[in-house]
């Protein structure tokens, strides 16, 4: 049994002062203050005396970091981003995968279900770091005329025997899909991917606002990178916005880099969605935590100049990191350190059906980071074992 002691613990829904936490093989046994619990002797115990305890990060949208693409096959590929996410204290994530030949896309989905997979069966690396929890499929189910970077050669109509080839491939991993509810077919792909479970997220889309409710209907409860790669708000034809910014459904993401959205627009967002709707993600691309230069996107050739990832000019994913987006988020919303942190760690956890995951409770995962009062990460540990030190 391993006990941690802080100035200040964020579960992320209340407050501990002087908290004890104690952790059993990964798992959290309790926590609680300790002028009511004390730190049992002959215990291992880390002392953060001026830092702040919270749920480790959960980033449901992430193509990559450290220079490798998540749909990489090099071996070093996932690591090597699951070493970077862990030093901003992301914990879990959903590798996302990019529009790309049809191919291609169920070889990276199979390679990415088997790294879930071994995680799962060796939940402890030699040395800790975030770990694959489920696919988000972001393409192909996309509209051309909200694209993005996405290549429209590689776009394809949603159908049942599609999603299908996509589901056997990843087998059964997939835990979050984009899709434009406006093509034809969409709403049987929604039914069917919400029926076995998968957050089906609204995104790159052209939809109007009655298509959009019909998205929701048919089992659609989410919305990817708000604002970005949709249909602009119109106060006569509001379109998906009005639908995904008034409707207590649906949760919503947004990228608070600063770059994809003004403040005043997080601030608009965060105000419409509230703090338990709120959802950050990165969308980071292989060039985060890297210089200037290309890199890759899915099967993309993007270039990183001035703190921008683009692909012909058009913003093609970020250079974002959790820890970044949790401070950007409290500063342009004025959000307290508590809210923001339950973004990234409660909220994304609860949609995308982790249940171990983005809360410090006991029997959860003892997924944690350590804080400075700042919010800066200075710690993360995965399992109750130190990112980057290992057992």
């Amino acid at each position: 049994m391993l006990a941690f002691t802080s100035q200040r613990l964020i579960t992320p829904t209340e407050t501990i002062e002087n908290p004890v936490l104690l952790v059993e093989e990964g798992r959290i046994l309790d926590l609680a203050p300790r002028r009511a619990r004390a730190v049992p002797a002959g215990l291992v115990a880390f002392d953060f005396s001026d830092g702040i305890l919270a749920p480790g990060y959960v980033d449901l949208h992430i193509h990559g970091g450290a220079g490798f693409d998540v749909m990489s096959d090099a071996a070093e590929a996932l690591p090597s981003v699951e070493q970077l996410l862990a030093r901003h204290g992301v914990t879990s994530y959903y590798p996302t995968t990019v529009t790309a030949p049809m191919e291609a896309t169920l070889r990276a989905l199979g390679r990415l279900a088997d790294a879930i997979e071994e995680r799962e069966h060796q939940p402890a690396p030699e040395a800790a770091r975030a770990c694959p929890a489920g696919i988000h499929l972001e393409g192909p189910f996309l509209s051309h005329a909200r694209r993005g970077v996405h290549p429209p050669e590689h776009l394809l109509k949603p159908t049942s025997a599609a999603f299908e080839r996509f589901w056997d491939a990843a087998r059964g991993r997939i835990r979050m899909l984009t899709i434009a509810p406006e093509l034809e077919g969409a709403m049987e792909v929604i039914a069917e991917a919400s029926r076995r479970g998968v957050c089906v997220s609204l995104g790159h889309t052209d939809a109007d606002l009655r298509t959009s409710e019909r998205g929701i209907e048919a089992g659609a409860r989410h919305a990817t990178h708000t604002f970005n790669a949709m249909r602009p708000l119109n106060h006569r034809d509001p379109g998906i916005l009005g639908a995904v910014l008034t409707d207590a459904r649906v949760s919503a993401d947004i990228i608070a880099d600063g770059v994809h959205l003004d403040p005043a627009i997080v601030r608009l967002f965060a105000h419409a969605k509230g703090a338990q709707q709120t959802v950050l993600i990165t969308d980071a691309t292989a060039a985060t935590g890297m210089p200037d230069g290309t890199y890759r996107l899915g099967s993309l050739e993007v270039e990183v100049r001035d703190g921008r990832c683009t692909s012909d000019g058009k913003l093609a994913g970020s250079l974002l990191t959790m820890d970044r987006a949790i401070r950007n988020l409290a500063q342009f919303a004025s959000w307290t350190l508590e809210q923001a942190v339950a973004a990234a760690s409660l909220n994304p956890a609860r949609i995308g059906g982790l249940s171990d995951k983005g809360a410090l409770k006991a029997g959860a995962d003892a997924d944690f980071v350590v804080l400075n009062a700042a919010g800066e990460v200075k710690r993360t540990f995965v399992g109750g074992v130190e990112a980057g030190v290992g057992r």
